[in-house]
């Protein structure tokens, strides 16, 4: 049976932010190696989901990992977070589409923006900082430095930001509900929210695939008259795609139960901006120095955040919506107060002898 380590819950935060980082951008680069040799997709994206559901059935059955059994109950709460994950697949393509990258780049540094207020209003934290609100203002301030030296930023209509507000809003929608989800249902492994995203995710992107005739084009262009024509070093790409997308698929649930839906978002943004720069030092579509500016003031602002604390005071707080590492800091603090109480209690006990014994000698 494959296990982690023990590890504090520092090094577990900071390995499981480092691999999700890892494979966020790592699979970026490879996708779009896979797309310029395969330009379909909605199916390489069900190929990765069809690989990492055969890995987790099969790691399971040889006895490799544990996986949570597949329950009704479960499938309720993940289906509404895999509607929303499709959904923000689809507003992106849509306002690829009618816009440009650049144009997603800067709506979708808004998020954290907004996920911060539902942190407030649905996960029981507090605002952000100061200094946080001033970090996350610097990384929508470069996003949007980064998207005016873009000539085609500046052509685009009105009409060209409906789709991107969609998808900022429904991205917002998702990363606070896949935290909620974390909390509130009662998965035992790492592998069984990867599942049921993966299971109930595959179903949508077939669907994408036969809303955008893909599987007739790859046909005709790909697998036509028993003549195999899939271009040279697509197999090995498409199997290391594979790889790292089910690496994505544990490392992103695993960071996101560790932190906040903020940080998890911002961490999606800075990924993101690390991305881009990458791309831009390795292809030929070198960015202005206005543009590497503007990036690099995004990782500025990433490094000022601080990840806003839980509402600790307020007694109320449901205990379902807590982590596991949330809950330790609660029990804490609980444990605190009743020591600090059993204290009182004491004092005054021993005072209440105390007077008693001295009453007793003035009558003797």
């Amino acid at each position: 049976m494959l296990s982690l380590p023990q590890m504090t819950p520092r090094t577990e935060i900071i390995i499981s932010i480092v691999a999700y980082s890892l494979c966020s951008g790592s699979l970026v680069l490879i996708n779009k190696l896979i797309l310029h040799l395969l330009p379909f997709p909605s199916l390489v994206i069900a190929f990765q989901l069809m690989a990492a559901i055969l890995f987790i059935v099969i790691a399971s059955y040889t006895g490799l990992i544990e996986c949570d059994p597949l329950r009704w109950k479960f499938v309720f709460p993940y289906l509404a977070y895999t509607v929303a994950f499709s959904l923000g697949v689809y507003c992106n393509m849509k306002s690829l589409q009618f816009s440009n990258v650049e144009t997603v780049i800067v709506f979708r540094a808004l998020a954290p923006c907004v996920v911060s207020v539902l942190d407030v209003m649905f996960l029981g934290r507090e605002y952000p900082s100061t200094r946080s609100w001033s970090g996350l203002s610097l990384i929508v301030l470069g996003a949007y430095g980064y998207a005016v030296t873009d000539p085609k930023f500046q052509a685009q209509g009105i009409s060209a930001y409906s789709w991107p507000t969609l998808y900022l809003v429904v991205i917002s929608f998702e990363m606070a509900y896949g935290k909620k989800i974390i909390r509130s249902v009662d998965l035992k492994t790492k592998s069984g929210p990867v599942l049921y995203t993966n299971l109930l995710g595959f179903p949508p992107m077939l669907l994408f695939a036969k809303m955008g005739n893909e599987f007739n084009k790859f046909w005709e262009n790909m697998w036509i008259e028993d003549n195999v024509r899939l271009p040279l070093g697509s197999i090995p790409l498409l199997l290391l795609g594979c790889v790292v997308g089910t690496g994505i698929g544990y490392s992103s649930w695993w960071c996101r139960d560790k932190v906040s839906a903020t940080s998890f978002t911002l961490i999606g943004v800075m990924n993101k901006c690390l991305t881009v720069l990458a791309n831009l030092l390795i292809w030929d579509n070198h960015a202005p120095p206005m543009g590497i500016a503007s990036l690099f003031l995004c990782l500025v602002g990433g490094s000022l955040y601080k990840q806003a604390p839980l509402r600790v005071s307020n007694r109320q707080m449901p205990r379902d919506i807590l982590t596991k590492d949330e809950e330790g800091v609660w029990d804490s603090e609980v444990s605190a107060v009743e020591a600090a109480t059993d204290e009182e209690t004491e004092v005054l006990h021993s005072n209440n002898n105390s007077s008693h014994n001295d009453n007793m000698k003035r009558r003797g």
